[in-house]
């Protein structure tokens, strides 16, 4: 984590409302347990209500197929140096079909070998976005090609809502679960998950 310690203490069922307890018992209900990320949400609870909703289309609701949004997310994470991102959807990613190999792979953006052409195009819009806010013309073109306009816009809408997320989780010091994997070691330096300029070449 960029921090060790929680800059916003983790709320638990006494702290939560008539807005925070329905989303976070629903999620406790449908995943056997509420992550850290809802529980430190959950100390603003109609932000918490309104930003569920969109999180959810991104993450659920999206017309990317789940390996391809993952991509997305997983670099997105990186380039934000969010190592709590990256260790959750790493776990998400393996169960939509990416390999270990290509998780790891991630870090070394779209120039590394042995991504498909898509796979590459999907890395190189994420890292414009990341880096201009912007994609370009040329790789426009191309993913439009590829992806329809929902697709296009759920591509953008990606970027953003994990950049947002990434900013929350790295400036709140939001801790990994006991039982999560800081997948991959290597991707970590004495124990933290370093800035994309810190990662050795």
């Amino acid at each position: 984590m960029r921090l060790r310690q929680p800059r916003v203490p983790l709320t638990n069922s006494s702290d939560w409302d008539v807005d925070s307890r329905p989303i976070l018992e629903g999620i406790e209900r449908n995943s056997g347990r509420i992550l850290n990320i809802f529980r430190t949400l959950a100390h603003h609870p109609k932000l918490l209500k309104r930003w569920t909703v969109f999180a959810n289309h991104v993450l659920y609701g999206s017309t990317l197929p789940a390996r391809e949004r993952e991509l997305i997310i997983l670099r997105t994470g990186y380039l934000c140096g969010s190592g709590y991102e990256w260790a959750q959807h790493a776990e998400i990613a393996r169960r939509c079909g990416l390999s270990d190999a290509e998780i790891e792979r991630i870090a070394e953006g779209p120039a590394a070998p042995g991504w498909s052409d898509d796979d590459r195009l999907l890395l190189t819009a994420t890292d414009e976005l990341s880096e201009d806010k912007f994609i370009s013309e040329p790789t426009w073109t191309q993913l439009s090609e590829r992806w329809n306009t929902q697709q296009l816009l759920d591509i953008v809408f990606a970027v953003g809502q994990y950049t947002l997320v990434s900013m929350a989780l790295n400036t709140f010091g939001v801790q990994l679960e006991d039982d999560t994997d800081a997948f991959p070691p290597s991707l970590f330096i004495d124990g933290a998950f370093p800035l994309p300029r810190d990662r050795p070449s």
